[in-house]
């Protein structure tokens, strides 16, 4: 898949303000870039100073180191936003992790359950409740919460915690969602099918068996791009989403779809 050039890219977000967390790579970087190139004043939070402060240098924005597990560090993060540039119109709450010791419920241990649940779950709750009051004054704002294809599939190579924490995310995008709707606020959850990232490449390379049996129940044939998924999130933050709301936004390759695959 090749990115659009700049050149291609409608200016949909000109002058409004992009919070991104898991700014440093992957999904997180990649929208950073395309939000950024659509016009929009990118605030890119991480808990990784230095690929934190490269993304934002990249894309003219500004830096705030934040472990999206603490409410402070979260507040001060939206904070700086408003002070900032004025506004939070655009919250993309994409910090997650997935690792190892996370498998089956069989064994898969309490504090790598609760570790997961934090980061993956718990931040999302302390972004949105960062974020809403900003956009209620401004009446407007369009909040973006990754979750996954696996809050709405199940599997047998199970990440226990990780489903779980992505179904959670899922349930609360939808219920902020209807909550806030009048008020000019729509709060959407992503859901990504598997995306060819660090975090992917990581857990795959410990296992290149589990990694082709995904890659076998994908009708696309291969995983997805980050710029796919920052191609997705641009359109859930900008107008011409308007009527998009409280809904799980697939972008899956048609795995969720899939009965069997082509040959």
């Amino acid at each position: 898949m090749t990115a659009p050039t700049n050149d291609a890219i409608c200016r949909r977000l000109v002058g409004r303000t992009a919070v991104i967390t898991g700014a440093g790579s992957g999904i997180g970087l990649a929208t950073a870039r395309r939000l950024a190139a659509e016009g929009a004043h990118i605030v890119c939070g991480d808990i990784d100073e230095t690929a934190g402060k490269a993304a934002a240098e990249q894309v003219d924005g500004t830096f705030v180191r934040v472990d999206v597990t603490h409410a402070d560090e979260v507040d001060a993060l939206f904070r700086i936003a408003h002070e900032t540039y004025g506004s939070v119109d655009i919250a993309f709450n994409n910090a997650g992790i997935s690792p190892p010791e996370d498998d089956s419920i069989l064994t898969t241990g309490l504090d790598a359950w609760r570790k997961v649940q934090e980061v993956n779950l718990t931040s999302v709750y302390l972004c949105c409740k960062a974020a809403i009051p900003y956009m209620r004054q401004q009446g407007r704002g369009s909040i973006i919460n990754t979750a996954s294809f696996v809050a709405r599939m199940g599997a047998a190579t199970s990440q226990i915690s990780y489903t779980a924490s992505k179904g959670g995310v899922l349930a609360m995008s939808r219920e902020l969602g209807v909550q806030f709707a009048r008020e000019g606020i729509r709060v959407n959850a992503l859901c990504p099918g598997p995306v060819n990232t660090p975090l992917l490449q990581e857990l795959f390379a410990k296992d290149p068996e589990r990694a082709a049996r995904r890659l076998v129940h994908i009708p696309v044939g291969r995983f997805a791009e980050a710029d796919e998924i920052a191609a997705a999130v641009a359109f859930l933050a900008s107008d011409d989403s308007s009527f998009v709301n409280a809904t799980d936004f697939l972008v899956d390759g048609g795995i969720s779809g899939a009965y069997v695959t082509p040959v």
